[in-house]
């Protein structure tokens, strides 16, 4: 599976973005992942599709304020965010297929857990 992001930039305080991540192949579970400079990468928010149903969940520091969706017929996740904070500035990742699997209840938040990940697309907020 290939992953590509797109959608990043520079934004002000308060601003949105919307991220895409565009795959070559189909993975139940994915995740947007972010890391920004000198700290480890973290998970942002997850996806389990079952038929055309997707389960999310999203890390505290963004409930509320992103939107992670899929559209299966596209085969692309997108990651809507709102309200943006200078601590949101990282570069974000797509990633897809956990080595372990996954369920509806237990998507893998480590960035370790993932098999596929994508270029990254980097976000600044000012």
């Amino acid at each position: 599976v290939q992953l590509v992001e797109s959608g990043g930039g520079s934004v002000m305080t308060g601003g949105s973005l919307r991220l895409s991540c565009a795959a070559s192949g189909y993975s139940r579970c994915m995740g947007w992942f972010r890391q920004a400079p000198g700290k480890e990468r973290e998970g942002v928010a997850t996806a389990y599709t079952e038929g055309r149903t997707t389960a999310v969940a999203y890390a505290d520091s963004v409930k509320g304020r992103f939107a992670i969706s899929r559209d299966i017929d596209k085969n692309t996740l997108y990651l809507e965010m709102n309200s943006q904070k200078p601590e949101d500035t990282a570069m974000y990742y797509c990633a897809a297929d956990p080595f372990q699997g996954c369920t509806r209840g237990e998507v893998p938040w480590s960035w370790s857990a993932y098999r596929y990940w994508g270029q990254g697309t980097q976000v600044t907020v000012s």
